[in-house]
């Protein structure tokens, strides 16, 4: 484990970034110099970006539809674009759906026993996520053990069902496309998910069971496109604290007032809006509604937003970082980490300070990713 004395880079410190030299040793922050100095003029060191929910890593597990035989080397792909884009601590979020196929129950026990068993032989700290479909009520009873089982103290609960369509009579949207992923007819495929949806005067109740042993578990819930805050009241009222991409400012009011952590993607800022015309989290931001961005589906997002926001004033470079760094990691309970107290992890990432491209990452004092210029600075 490397103990170094970075100096000349502007440090983001709780101040603002100023040229005050930043230490670590034995993996964590201290006060005072160590004794091996690197000097990082040109450079910009800011806390390691803790992303809250991640999908990126599906392409490096089946880059193509069959293609699932070796997840550990996947993973460790992933891990480093993980890493070259300076995410030192990710949540990589797996679904177990009615759609099947790389959101079935089989794909994703593959995925969690790939995460619990690489997580030691690489340098990022990955966490397992589960996104759970409401409706799959033959799964509940069996759920608090499969989580044990997989490592996993994350849960979010969705509900991608086309309830209106099927209640309309309509085809769903995709069928051929969803069917074919899931490995059924899109008879079948249509027929389970009216069967699911015939359900749904049985889930509210089935969740209101479920809920209080999994956080009685010390199991993190989070619920997902909250679109009212009377439904966000329901999740709140199960212990359900984390609101993952409201689709209203109702619903975010609703979850922020109550104090639970509200969510957000760091591809809605970079992309000035959310892709499929819901909730804004620009707005949000600048309501002081929104307490984390995470990369959701692009893993450069969350370092391009933190800067964008703070490029165009909406608020100062720590605010804005921290919505990357410090914020998920305390919606997480990792105290551990996202600044620069002494103690904490030295979990940093090494920006040039021109481009503000990538140029190194380090967890707990280790380097996960290191390119370029940079290298020689570490290296003489």
């Amino acid at each position: 484990m490397t103990n170094l004395d970075l100096t000349g880079a502007q440090v983001l410190h709780p101040q603002g970034l100023c040229d005050a030299p930043l230490s670590f040793a034995e993996g964590r922050i201290v006060d005072g110099p160590v004794g091996r100095a690197v000097d990082l003029t040109g450079f910009m060191v800011l806390p390691g970006i803790v992303d809250l929910h991640g999908d990126g890593f599906e392409r490096h597990l089946a880059q193509r539809r069959g293609a699932m035989k070796q997840m550990d080397a996947g993973l460790v792909a992933c891990e480093a674009e993980l890493a070259a884009n300076g995410i030192t601590t990710a949540v990589l979020a797996q679904f177990v759906s009615w759609e099947g196929g790389m959101r079935g129950l089989e794909f994703a026990e593959k995925v969690f026993a790939a995460i619990r068993d690489t997580n030691d032989s690489v340098v990022t700290d990955l966490h397992a996520q589960l996104r759970f479909e409401t409706h799959l009520l033959e799964l509940y009873d069996a759920l608090p053990g499969k989580l044990r089982d997989w490592g996993v103290n994350y849960v979010v609960f969705n509900d991608h069902l086309p309830h209106y369509r099927l209640s309309a009579g309509k085809m769903p949207r995709r069928l051929n496309g969803q069917a074919l992923k899931a490995g059924r007819s899109p008879q079948k495929h249509h027929d389970y998910m009216l069967e699911l949806h015939g359900l749904r005067d049985r889930v509210p109740a089935a969740l209101d069971a479920l809920c209080p042993q999994l956080a009685q578990a010390g199991v993190r819930m989070g619920s997902h496109d909250d679109a009212t805050g009377a439904a966000r009241q329901i999740w709140r009222a199960r212990g359900v604290q984390v609101a993952e991409f409201p689709e209203t400012l109702e619903a975010a009011e609703a979850a922020h007032h109550a104090g639970d952590a509200v969510l957000m993607g760091s591809p809605n800022v970079v992309r000035g809006g959310s892709h499929n015309g819901n909730l804004s989290a620009i707005d949000l931001i600048a309501m002081g509604y929104c307490d984390a961005l995470a990369s959701d589906y692009h893993y450069p997002s969350p370092r391009r937003a933190a800067l964008m926001l703070a490029d165009t004033g909406l608020c100062d470079l720590n605010r804005a970082w921290g919505l990357v760094s410090a914020g998920p990691a305390a919606v997480l309970g990792l105290s551990d980490r996202g600044d620069f107290t002494a103690g904490k992890r030295a979990d940093l990432v090494v920006l040039d300070a021109h481009s503000r491209r990538v140029a190194a990452t380090f967890v707990a004092g280790r380097v996960s990713y290191m390119s370029g210029a940079v290298a020689d600075r570490f290296m003489t």
